[in-house]
């Protein structure tokens, strides 16, 4: 008989723990990271095969706890033309901090000299700038909650003839 009453004191004091914990857990999650948009995007390489541009994904997540964002399936625009997708690994969010992410994508110099954007280049050769577009989504993940961002931002850079 007193095993029984024990066990089942055990059972009320586990129960009342995992519960006070879950309170806490499901109020600390204030609300999901904040998209601040895509900022910094840049040509960081340029060679005879590809050129490398990046972008940063700017977030502040004001929780205590962090959690897993993924890009997937964004695609990149080079003066209105579809050049590449970045995919990436997915990052480990900060708790109670502003990060960032890197969106890097090599693209391909040929598809960029095609036929199907030559008036872009030819515009872009006289004003030493293109316009770059990164639009798709990035996804946040935590305790099996998913978030989606929508990405949809232009920058017009400045190029090196």
């Amino acid at each position: 008989m007193f095993i029984v009453n024990n066990t089942k004191e055990m059972i009320k004091k586990t129960l009342l723990v995992l519960t006070f914990a879950f309170i806490i857990i499901g109020c600390s999650i204030k609300e999901s990271p904040e998209f601040r948009g895509v900022n910094n995007i840049k040509v960081i390489e340029s060679t005879k095969t590809y050129i490398t541009i990046k972008g940063d994904a700017l977030f502040k997540n004001p929780n205590v706890i962090g959690g897993e964002l993924k890009a997937d399936g964004i695609k990149v625009f080079v003066n209105g033309n579809e050049m590449a997708t970045v995919s990436s690994e997915s990052f480990e969010v900060p708790a109670k901090e502003e990060f960032t992410i890197p969106l890097k994508v090599n693209i391909p110099t040929d598809s960029i000299f095609s036929n199907k954007n030559l008036g872009g280049l030819i515009g872009s050769l006289f004003s030493k700038k293109i316009d770059v577009k990164y639009q798709g989504k990035i996804i946040y993940k935590v305790f099996g909650f998913s978030n989606f961002y929508d990405v949809d931002e232009t920058e017009t850079i400045k190029i090196k003839l």
